[in-house]
């Protein structure tokens, strides 16, 4: 949970999720430049467009992590340098039941700990290794897409959240236009 992390463990998740792929974008960046292009893959996540309970520092490293890959792209296409921000889905990683970062419970959130458990503790997710053709397929493409959601339900899931989120915006439209710009 948010409130349970301590600064110590935030950084460090922090350096892991976006400070690491940041530092190897930097340091090939120079290499793909001098060969005239070549191919930068993110891997990030199909949950980086929205927090999401026990596993929020996960969800805020991999958004950041989007946001930079899509500045990123755009600074080196010129280059020759296509990068692909890879949001992996759901697979058999231990994420959800070992969990990113481990920290003191605190009682107060046990009910939606239990809950959250309840939701994904018993989900049998796929096998990492199941997505490499994709990302082999992906690596060939003569012209990739910026984005690519790698795994059939998360990709129902992303579209389904996508829409979810679309309504939410909808129904607040009027008070968003109050203002200009």
């Amino acid at each position: 949970m948010v409130e349970e992390a301590t600064e110590e463990q935030i950084r460090a998740h922090m350096d892991v999720n976006f400070f690491g792929a940041v530092w190897v974008a930097q340091a090939v960046l120079p290499h793909l430049r001098a060969q005239g292009g070549g191919r930068l893959l993110q891997v990030t996540s199909m949950g980086s467009g929205g927090g999401m309970a026990t596993v929020g520092y996960y969800g805020a490293g991999k958004a950041a992590l989007d946001s930079v890959s899509e500045a990123l792209a755009m600074e080196v296409e010129g280059f020759g340098i296509k990068v692909t921000i890879v949001q992996m889905g759901g697979y058999n990683t231990g994420l959800f039941t070992a969990g990113t970062t481990n920290t003191q419970p605190l009682a107060p959130y046990q009910p939606l700990r239990t809950e959250m458990e309840a939701m994904w503790g018993d989900a049998v997710a796929p096998e990492p290794d199941t997505a490499a053709p994709v990302i082999m397929k992906l690596a060939a493409l003569p012209n990739p897409p910026r984005r690519l959601i790698v795994g059939s339900q998360s990709f129902d899931h992303v579209l389904e959240m996508d829409r979810a989120q679309a309504d939410l915006y909808r129904s607040w439209e009027d008070l968003s236009r109050i203002a200009p710009g």
